[in-house]
């Protein structure tokens, strides 16, 4: 090889060594960092923050002049070496095996490990180049990428494959495995990304478990619905549950009881009510939850394909998808069956029906079984409505009451079971 190919080369593995550090620079600058870059020259952090913005459409780029410059430095070397040995064969055995180590050291590891730990020297040069390159060369990557989406199955990337969700899931992964991000961080940022693939529908109180009130009612006895319920904001409807007409506010409605004594039985709850929001089902949950944060809505009513009411979604449900389930103080693993006294039991409210029977020693109906299977959903049933503390239904000479509320969604936990004494009815032991 003589000097002017070795300088050749040189120049080559060099400039794409340090297109290889700006990538990296681009890819793990802090908006800390850029920040304190702003505090000396405003304008040269705005250039870059215009580049770590938009990535995909810089590191194409790069990547693009950095597989042709490597590509170019190993014909140099491959054509030096095949007018000094004979053999071709073995001449190009050398060069690919010289050029791969010289790519994975000159290139591939010292400058991005460089560009790593000064990122934010690397990143000033590093802007520069990519938007001089970009304006050179965007539309010919552009072009590529979409010959390369074109022929290759599924659906492609319009931006290109070399920076998008995936990198990152898998950024977070290595960072796991290291143990730089403990297990619960890990569960939750993957979290974060589902988010955005989450309908609403999937995480929604279903209309069956809704709790709401007709717009006839007194605000006293609104005030006690959400006392027992323990919910602060309430549906109000006018005809059934698809004629949604507002939500009723607690606060509300306790300060008008406040203000004015007499509201309590003489005003109706739908002169006091707010606006209702409404979304589809198919709606992202990422999205909703952005569209709650900037209009400062807490709940939203979810409708179906044709406009009838399919449930309700609070702030708390799409959170709880990132972090997990939300406990209530009161939550607990009590026992599902609790004799108190011989004609007084405490029942969780998940327990099978077919058990509670068994415990009472009576025998279900076909009725009584259909569309059911737990002590909740037969009250439910029974009341046409969800139960809450204070509801109670009677069975085969036994009055259930339902009793307290737990979690964050306020659904019975527990239920009273007491036997009527006019029922000849004889406790199974346990």
């Amino acid at each position: 090889m003589n000097f002017l190919n070795f300088v050749e080369v040189a120049l080559l593995l060099l400039f794409s060594g340090f297109l290889a550090g700006s990538e990296s620079a681009i890819n793990s600058i802090s908006r800390v960092a850029i920040d304190m870059i702003g505090e000396k020259n405003s304008a040269r952090a705005l250039r870059i923050k215009s580049v770590v913005t938009e990535p995909a459409r810089y590191l194409n780029v790069l990547l693009f002049v950095r597989k042709g410059c490597e590509l170019t430095a190993t014909v140099l070397v491959a054509q030096s070496l095949f007018n000094t040995y004979d053999n071709h064969a073995l001449a190009l055995s050398i060069a690919i095996l010289v050029m791969l180590v010289l790519s994975y050291v000159v290139v591939g590891v010292g400058p991005r490990t460089l560009a790593k730990q000064n990122s934010a020297q690397w990143i000033v040069p590093a802007t520069i180049c990519a938007r001089i390159l970009a304006t050179i060369l965007g539309p010919l990557t552009s072009l590529l990428i979409a010959i390369g989406n074109a022929i290759t199955p599924g659906k492609g990337f319009k931006s290109g494959p070399f920076a998008n969700e995936e990198e990152l899931r898998d950024l977070v992964d290595q960072a796991h495995e290291s143990g730089l991000v403990e297990e619960s961080e890990h569960e939750m940022i993957h979290s974060v990304f589902e988010l955005g693939e989450t309908l609403v529908r999937e995480l929604m109180v279903p209309r069956t478990e809704m709790v709401w009130i007709e717009r006839s009612k007194t605000l006293r006895q609104a005030l006690s619905l959400a006392l027992r319920s323990g919910f602060s904001r309430i549906p109000v409807i006018d005809e059934n549950l698809d004629s949604i007409i507002g939500i009723a506010y607690v606060k509300d409605l306790a300060m008008r009881s406040h203000e004015y004594r007499e509201a309590e039985q003489n005003e109706r709850v739908d002169e006091h009510l707010r606006q209702a929001t409404f979304v589809p089902e198919t709606k992202s949950a990422a999205e909703l939850l952005k569209e709650m944060q900037r209009d400062q809505i807490h709940l939203a009513i979810v409708v179906d394909e044709y406009g009838g009411t399919a449930g309700l979604i609070t702030i708390e449900d799409i959170l709880e998808e990132i972090v997990g389930e939300i406990a209530d103080e009161y939550d607990d693993d009590a026992d599902e069956i609790q004799w108190v006294d011989d004609n007084t039991a405490r029942v969780s409210a998940r327990l099978h029906l077919e058990d509670l029977a068994e415990h009472l020693s009576c025998e279900l109906t076909d009725e009584e079984r259909e569309d059911v299977d737990t002590v909740g959903g037969y009250m439910a049933k029974i009341l046409g409505r969800v139960p809450i503390p204070g509801s109670t239904v009677t069975l085969h000479g036994w009055q259930i009451t339902a009793e307290r509320i737990v979690g964050r969604r306020h659904r019975i936990g527990t239920v009273l079971v007491t036997r009527n004494e006019s029922a000849e009815v004889i406790r199974e032991s346990l």
